[in-house]
Formats: structure tokens, sequence, C-alpha cells
């Protein structure tokens, strides 16, 4: 048996998801600042980031199935998650004044959180530590966890 074919691990099974919700993240930044669609992104994605190596630095394989599920779903529920979004942050500061990383994260982060397929702790844990690396020296981890929290509960409150 080849290293292509042998059964995953749960542990890489594990990091594959998270390396698709920070893809996802990116994927939806970039499609908001290019105007690209869904379609273009996904493809650049899975073809160039997914697995690749630049300068010497592999970037980390993703599982194309959630990475696919998360665009569409967060391109599909836009509105519905920009709403709980603005739900769940100051009343000042609704979604379209945040942070345009931020809001893809929200907005990636509440794709999975319609979807209800993984628990929302895990949803809100995974995120949270997306927020990490892309500010690691900021107080944006608390926030995202504040705000996943209150949707969480609003997507999901038989969860609670």
């Amino acid at each position: 048996m080849t290293s292509e074919t042998a059964p995953l691990s749960g542990n890489q099974r594990r990091k594959m998801k998270s390396a698709s919700r920070l893809y996802a993240v990116q994927a939806l930044f970039q499609m908001e600042h290019s105007g690209q669609t869904s379609d273009q992104v996904r493809v650049e994605f899975l073809d160039h980031r997914f697995g690749a190596v630049y300068e010497g630095d592999e970037m980390a394989e993703g599982d194309p199935d959630l990475f696919g599920t998360l665009l569409d779903e967060a391109v599909n529920n836009q509105a519905r998650i920009d709403q709980m979004t603005d739900r769940a942050l100051v009343a000042k500061w609704p979604i379209a004044r945040i942070d345009p990383t931020l809001r893809a994260l929200f907005r990636a982060a509440g794709a999975e959180l319609v979807l209800a397929d993984t628990p929302p702790k895990v949803v809100i844990v995974e995120f949270v530590d997306v927020a990490r690396a892309f500010f690691p020296e900021g107080k944006e981890a608390s926030f995202v966890n504040a705000v996943l929290d209150h949707m969480a509960r609003e997507a999901r409150p038989e969860a609670f």
C-alpha cells in the first residue's frame, strides 16, 4: 500500500479539516477583494494551495469536500449569516464595518454552524484557532470566541 492509498488517521483528517477552514476564510476574503466567483476561487485553491510547496514551505493538505461546502454555504446563505453576525456584534459595529478578514471568518464559521454537521463548540474552537493564525498578537481571538458563541446559540439553540 502506498502512502497515497493508505487510510487517513483521525489526526490527519482533523488537520485537513482545520486547513480547509483556514482556506475557506482566505477564499472568502479573496472573493470579496478580487470580485472572483466561488468557482474561480475554488479551482485556484484546489489546484494551487492544497498541499502546494512555496519557497520550500509545504502548504497543508485540505479536505476538498469541507472546503467546497463552506464556500458554497457561505455564499448561498450570506444574508442569513451576516444577519446572525450583526446581531452578535455591538450595534455600532455592523459586519460591513469590521475587518475584512474577520468578516470572511464569520461567514465561513457561520456556514459551518448553519450546516449543523459539526458540534458548535468544535466550530468555535476551530475558528478561534483560525483567528489566532491571522491575528497572533491581538485580542481578535477573544472577540471571535464571543461572536461565534452568540451565533452558535442562535443557529443551534438545541446544542446548548
